[in-house]
């Protein structure tokens, strides 16, 4: 699993995740196989240093103890909402709410919505968790983090079970010199292989910081990439009256007035009929570079200023502001719309959903293709005097300029009709309108108008914008996807800077394309979602930064200047596990370990040497001063290990950490070491609901442990899912089996201490067989869960399953009048303990020392063999089941129709008998259909063709009645049963002596007076009786001597089939 990270304790989400890396490892090592599971801990980046900081302000401003802080003493204000907030209904998400670039790949952030929870100082958030008052103050030293969180960290996992091995782990950072140094080993080999190259290009930026904010910089905002806009210059040609009064004389008479507008699809611009301002944002005007001024908003012209982008602002970091101008003073301006048919200009309107959070705050209007502009631009019209305009302001004409298969050339006017959009108020559907408008649009539509008229917009796009910043007219420029901000609290923007790039995507195609075919052909994903996450990421990863210069890491060894980024340093740390014991005793490196090596003489050779399989030369041997036995101990250790055979992280990583750790794997070990497979699992829910401190509902590991004991959390986290979906920790589930295992240990307890009063001898009852024969397909079936990693169905089989085999046993035997057997019951207790060894180590401990008394402890036992399940008893077993199921549900059924006063056929609570009828032979209709089920099954699959075998079943038109019999012929087939058996006609089992064993157990739970059993002939109207009045008796079954005929069955006699009795209920005398 990827190190956790040393911010904090671990709370129940990280506990997920280990719990399938614990589980695997309990199961591999009752393989027989040497399981390793390391931990290490992750220090690098900026989030330590970021809350550092925060601290040490936060101390300045209220002393060591905080005790001047108002919040401290309850002192807080509290705010009275967003001032912005309106009871009016809004319009349209024009713009804002609803994804723009429909080319662009997406996912939802799940994570960083469940990070939303805020406190207002760094020293509240310590106090939440956990660090006492009069201590916080000492984590002002990024430094203290790394030695105090990890030691709670082995805690927890300890006191949970966790099979780690310590000896290995480890802090990065400089902090440790080994790990140090294998971190600049690795980036010098990686920009070796011209994997890191130095050049100019966009990235997230703090200006704070001063460096690029990169996933785990960042407090919000993870995942979120630069998304590139184009910038349209809208010249003034005549500013509204009250905006030019606002301004005065502060710009020169000639000075060049421009609007600028963000938009993603510049191919659309011939279609502008106006542009839209929010009236109620606070606009400012920035001198661009000779006499042009750009009015935009505040935070446009911010994340502008560091793209040095040609006639913009031409300092870094610099954007002049001249004057503040409101959105409402705007409205009414005439401006020149580049490429647009309305050559004399379009007008600025109002529209109250344009955001200043978004773009530059200035949205052009192309009514022709955007159903929320055709919609606004309407409802100005219908109001102009409302919103205080001229209504041929927003009447210009509306012209085709795309043709779309599905819409015809007007595609917004054609979906604003279809389904009958009546205003910008319909939110709901103008955002499903704009999605089908915009998709339709981009894929298939094709130009009506201007140069590049013909052809398909996909070709057209990027050269519109080309041919708009060859006009001058337009430029091109970046801004995040989304709000991004760094943990200094910073609002992050786009920079373009030279700096140091890992070449992921089509910069390297041949390494991206062997990265690909890997994860299509190589690597187990163990679900096809994650395989196809891992595709969509790697189609549009690109280059990503791997330095910066603030922070907690390692120096980059080619430029010190620089720091590696942290999901930069951990992409290969998995090799350094394997031979981290011998390098350093403890997490910091301070003690060598048993190689006798220090960290200044892993040099970059010999660390190839070790890894890579490179031979040193005796001078460069000579030069390290490590002995030629240390060397090959850690070369063997590392193959010993090596291929990672399962990593083991959330299903969000895949956008970052997961996609770079396959990359870095591929570019740096040959195909023999990449790793064998990744399984991505959701996030976890807690009751259903987002984990969350600020509603309380959280837990942290600690807490987890501490409430329901280490086994019934594990069960529980085994209980709460295995896909990629969200998972869910139910603390009723812990609840209630800290009573189930503890009950269960009690039952086992007894069970020993009483054993010589337990049936002994020959265990060849029906009902002691078909106990060992579950008990072995249990064992098997459990086997195929834990191997295939589905551990909510492993612990249904080993726990829940298995126990209630044994409570079938022990009521049967019960019914029967007979004891269990001794050795079928220490049998079930030493595979129940065997088969809970993975996920509930502690309790399977203790039964097997305690209460079995064994010699060695169970963690060095194998994964139990047993012979395989017996279809026949298999079947027998279902029969029992499904056969007393359906006589107890008749009864009771019986009974409630009687409260309700209604009609019954017998008095359920009066002298009954019972009477059931097995039939010997099928019934002729059933033939036709055992030989269409005997040609849709495929025997090498055991699997039945569904859609061709209903088909032809409806064409019978006997479904109510076939189709019953078909699906009892399927589950036999599934379930093992000898195909030939099944298609014969043949019962796997004796049915008349199953039914005989079967009567005093059911005497005893339908207290009936007496129960015969009748073998029906093959017209159903006679038959002779095998168990009761005049028949033979079975196993614990009535009577003896001849068998009675019986004439004049009851129609419900017809209905009983081989392996489908039938049932009749009458009262008798008392």
């Amino acid at each position: 699993m990827a190190y956790p990270y040393m911010n904090g304790t671990l709370h129940a989400g990280h506990s997920f995740t280990v719990s399938k890396v614990e589980f695997s490892t309990g199961f591999a090592r009752m393989q027989g196989k040497r399981a390793l599971f390391p931990l290490g801990f992750h220090c690098t980046g900026m989030p330590i240093k970021a809350c550092a900081d925060k601290l040490v302000k936060e101390v300045k401003m209220f002393g060591q103890e905080f005790e001047t802080c108002p919040e401290l003493h309850g002192k807080e204000e509290v705010g009275g909402g967003d001032a912005a907030a309106s009871d009016k209904t809004p319009p349209a998400p024009t713009k804002t709410q609803t994804r723009d670039d429909v080319s662009k790949f997406n996912t939802k952030k799940s994570k960083a919505v469940a990070k939303s929870v805020k406190m207002k100082y760094q020293f509240q958030i310590m106090m939440a968790l956990g660090i006492p008052l009069g201590e916080i103050h000492k984590f002002a030293d990024p430094q203290y983090w790394l030695s105090y969180f990890p030691p709670l960290c082995k805690r927890d996992l300890t006191n949970f079970g966790a099979r780690i091995d310590w000896r290995r782990s480890f802090v990065t950072t400089d902090a440790n010199p080994y790990y140090d140094a294998f971190v600049r080993w690795q980036m010098n080999r990686l920009k070796e292989l011209k994997k890191i190259r130095k050049g100019v290009r966009e990235t997230i930026y703090s200006p704070k910081d001063g460096q690029p904010c990169m996933d785990h910089d960042r407090s919000e905002g993870e995942g979120v990439l630069a998304q590139k806009y184009t910038g349209l210059k809208l010249k003034v040609k005549q500013l509204a009256p009250e905006a030019e009064k606002l301004l005065g004389s502060m710009l020169a008479e000639d000075a060049d007035i421009f609007l600028v507008a963000a938009t993603l699809r510049p191919e659309t611009m011939y279609g502008q009929t106006c542009c839209f301002v929010g009236p109620k944002i606070l606009y400012g005007i920035f001198q661009a570079g000779g006499n042009a001024y750009f009015i935009m908003t505040h935070r446009a012209a911010r994340n502008m200023a560091y793209q040095e982008i040609q006639g913009v602002f031409s300092k870094f970091g610099e954007y002049p502001k001249v004057a503040d101008l409101p959105g409402v003073s705007l409205v009414g301006t005439v401006v020149h719309a580049p490429l647009s048919v309305h050559k004399d200009g379009v007008r600025v309107l109002p529209m109250d959903t344009v955001l200043a959070s978004k773009g530059t705050g200035v949205v052009t209007s192309v009514p022709s293709d955007s159903p929320d502009d055709f919609a606004t631009v309407t409802d100005l019209a219908k109001k102009a005097e409302y919103y205080g305009i001229k209504k041929e302001w927003a009447e210009l004409e509306v012209v085709p300029i795309i043709n779309t298969p599905s819409y015809g050339d007007m595609a917004a006017p054609f979906l604003i009709k279809q389904m009958k959009i009546n205003s910008p108020k319909d939110v709901k559907q103008l955002a499903e309108a704009k999605a089908l408008a915009y998709k339709e649009g981009y894929y298939q539509g094709t130009m009506l108008i201007g140069e590049f008229k013909g052809q398909k917009v996909v070709d057209a796009k990027e050269k519109v914008q080309d041919h708009l910043e060859s006009l001058g007219e337009a430029f091109s420029y970046f801004e995040p996807e989304s709000l991004v901000m760094s943990r200094s609290g910073d609002e992050c923007v786009v920079a373009k800077m030279e700096q140091w790039y890992l070449n992921y995507g089509k910069g390297d195609a041949e390494w991206r394309d062997t990265t690909l075919g890997y994860v299509k052909d190589g690597l187990n994903t163990y679900t096809a979602e994650t395989r196809h996450s891992y595709e969509g990421v790697l189609a549009w990863l690109n280059e990503w930064a791997c330095a910066r210069s603030f922070g907690l890491g390692s120096k980059l060894p080619f430029d010190r200047e620089f720091l590696v980024e942290s999901l930069s340093d951990s992409t290969i740390y998995m090799a350094y596990y394997t031979i981290a014991h011998l390098l350093h005793k403890d997490i910091f490196g301070k003690e060598p370990g048993v190689a006798g090596v220090r960290a200044e003489q892993m040099t970059d050779e010999v660390w190839d040497y070790v890894f890579a399989r490179r031979e040193l030369e005796k001078a460069t041997l000579d030069e390290s001063g490590i002995g030629k036995d240390a060397l090959e101990s850690m070369r063997r250790e590392f193959e010993y290990w090596y291929p990672l055979d399962m990593r083991v992280s959330g299903k969000d990583l895949i956008n970052n950490h997961l996609t770079f750790f396959l990359y870095i794997h591929i570019a740096m070990f040959p195909p023999e070491n990449w790793p064998r497979s990744v399984r991505a699992n959701g996030h976890l829910l807690l009751n259903g609901d987002k984990m969350s401190k600020h509603t309380g509902n959280f837990l942290t590991l600690e807490d987890t442990v501490k409430k329901y004991g280490a086994d019934a959390s594990r069960i529980a986290l085994a209980d709460a899912g295995d896909g990629v979906e969200d998972a869910n920790f139910e603390e009723s589930v812990a609840n209630s089996n800290i009573l189930r295992l503890f009950t269960l240990k009690e039952w086992c307890e007894e069970m020993v201490s009483k054993g010589g009063s337990l049936r002994t001898g020959p265990k060849d009852g029906l009902w002691d067989r078909l106990f060992e024969n579950e008990l072995n397909g249990l064992v098997e079936e459990a086997r195929q869960h834990y191997e295939g990693t589905m551990y909510k169905l492993a612990l249904k089989t080993s726990l829940y399953d298995f126990t209630s085999a044994r409570d079938f046993y022990r009521e049967i035997t019960a019914a029967a009048g007979v004891d269990m057997h001794r050795d079928l019951v220490m049998r079930y207790i030493e595979l129940q303990a065997l088969l809970l060894t993975p996920i509930a180590p502690h309790w399977a401990e203790y039964i097997w020392l305690e209460v079995l008394g064994k010699p060695t402890t169970v963690q060095k036992e194998l994964y139990p063999e047993v012979p395989a399940p017996d279809a026949a008893l298999s079947s027998a077993r279902e029969y029992v089941r499904s056969t007393a199921s359906s006589i107890t549900s008749a009864e009771a059924a019986q009974q409630k129709k009687k409260d309700k006063g209604k009609s019954i056929a017998f008095d359920p609570r009066g002298p009954k008998k019972l009477t059931i009828f097995a039939a010997a032979k099928h019934p002729a209709w059933q033939d036709k259909y055992i030989e269409m089920v005997r040609e849709a099954f495929d025997a090498t699959r055991l699997t039945v063709d569904d859609k061709a075998l209903n088909a032809r079943v409806a064409k019978l038109g006997e479904m109510k009645k076939a189709m019953p019999f078909v699906q009892g012929l399927k589950r036999r087939l599934a379930s093992g049963e000898a195909a030939t058996a099944v298609f014969e006609r043949r019962l796997a089992f004796d049915e008349l002596a199953t039914l005989a064993a079967m009567v005093p157990g059911l005497k005893r739970t339908t207290g009936c007076r007496a129960i015969v059993v009748v073998a029906v002939d093959e017209a159903a109207k006679a038959g002779r009786v095998v168990v009761g009045e005049g028949g033979e008796g079975g196993e614990g079954g009535e009577g003896g001597g001849e068998e009675a005929r019986v004439e004049g069955l009851p129609q419900v006699a017809e209905a009983a089939v081989p392996g489908g009795p039938s049932f009749h209920f009458e009262n008798v005398p008392a």
